[in-house]
């Protein structure tokens, strides 16, 4: 049974230069459909749909995802690369310090870069990246317990 985005998913890589294969689709569709996942988790997803995949290939396809600007990978400090299929927009993260769950946080100021250096060195700065941590609800009641 063939979903019902894949036509879109597959007009977004040819529209993105790149070619269109089976893993390719379940790979957008898996980072799209997850929650900041890691490559472990997008690999199962691509295999769920699609069968066997190798990580190496899975590796490789979400580098060309994201060079292609599809999908964003995120490495919050300490943490293994995670990535999103929210793009195109300058937003910022929020993640646990005790069990790594990751958030989106909507820029507060406007536009990018939504944040002003206090010091720019003579860049142009057109992209600010803000990860704030803390403890999530989970990690905070089982905190205070």
């Amino acid at each position: 049974m063939t979903s019902p985005r894949r036509p879109i998913t597959a007009d977004e890589l040819r529209g993105a230069g790149l070619r269109v294969t089976a893993a390719r689709v379940a790979l957008l569709e898996t980072v799209r459909g997850g929650d900041h996942l890691g490559v472990e988790a997008i690999a199962s997803g691509v295999r769920d749909r699609v069968g066997h995949i190798s990580l190496q290939a899975v590796y490789e396809a979400l580098h060309a995802l994201t060079a292609a600007g599809l999908i964003r990978r995120i490495e919050p400090a300490g943490s293994p690369a995670r990535f999103e299929g929210r793009v195109g927009d300058n937003h910022h993260h929020v993640v646990c310090r005790s069990c790594g769950v990751v958030a989106d946080v909507d820029c507060e100021v406007g536009e990018a870069p939504c944040l002003s250096a206090s010091v720019d060195h003579g860049f142009t700065i057109d992209e600010a990246e803000v990860t704030y941590w803390g403890l999530c609800p989970s990690c905070s009641t089982a905190r205070s317990s």
